[in-house]
C-alpha cells in the first residue's frame, strides 16, 4: 500500500511531467519549426544547444542551473527583479529544469517531422492563397501528428524518469 507520502511524490512527478510536457510543446513547435525551414548559419549553434542536455550527465546540467538561478545568478537576479522570486528548490525551478533537460526529446522529433514534410504541401497551401499561420495549423500540423505525439510521449517520459531518479 502507498504510503501519503508516496501518493504526494507521484502526484508532483505527474504535474511536473504534465506541465513540462505542455510547455515543452508551446516552446518547441516553434523552435523546431525554424531549426527545420532555416537555412541561416545560427541552425548550427541552435541544434547544439537543445542538445546539449543529452551529453552533458544530469549532475552537471543540475550544478550549472542552481549557480544560474541562485539569487546571485543571472537568472536568480532576473527572476528577482520580476518578481519571481528564487527558483532553486521550488515547484517552478523544478519545471524550468524539467523544461530544459527534456528539450532535446521534444525539439528532435518534431524537426524531423517538419523536415520530412517537404515543400510540396506548403507550396500547394501558398497557391491557394493560405496565410503562413493557417498554413501550419491546416497543412503541417495535421501531417506532424505523430511527430508530436513522439514528442510528447517522449517529453513526458524523459521528465517522470529523471524526476523519479532525483
Amino acid at each position: 500500500m502507498l504510503s501519503a507520502e508516496d501518493i504526494g511524490a507521484l502526484w508532483l512527478t505527474l504535474k511536473v511531467a504534465s506541465l513540462t510536457t505542455g510547455i515543452l510543446l508551446i516552446i518547441g513547435t516553434p523552435l523546431a519549426w525554424w531549426l527545420a525551414r532555416t537555412q541561416s548559419r545560427w541552425k548550427i549553434i541552435f541544434s547544439a544547444l537543445v542538445a546539449l542536455p543529452i551529453v552533458l550527465p544530469p549532475s552537471v546540467l543540475g550544478f550549472y542551473l542552481l549557480i544560474l538561478m541562485s539569487p546571485t545568478g543571472i537568472i536568480g537576479k532576473l527572476t528577482q527583479q520580476l518578481g519571481i522570486g528564487t527558483l532553486p528548490f521550488t515547484f517552478k525551478g523544478l519545471v524550468v529544469a524539467s523544461v530544459l533537460y527534456s528539450m532535446p526529446f521534444v525539439v528532435q522529433p518534431l524537426q524531423n517531422t517538419f523536415s520530412a514534410i517537404g515543400n510540396a504541401p506548403l507550396e500547394a497551401a501558398a497557391t491557394l492563397r493560405a496565410s503562413p499561420l493557417n498554413t501550419f495549423f491546416s497543412v503541417v500540423v495535421p501531417l506532424s501528428k505523430s511527430g508530436f505525439l513522439t514528442a510528447g510521449i517522449l517529453g513526458f517520459t524523459h521528465t517522470v524518469v529523471n524526476s523519479a531518479s532525483c
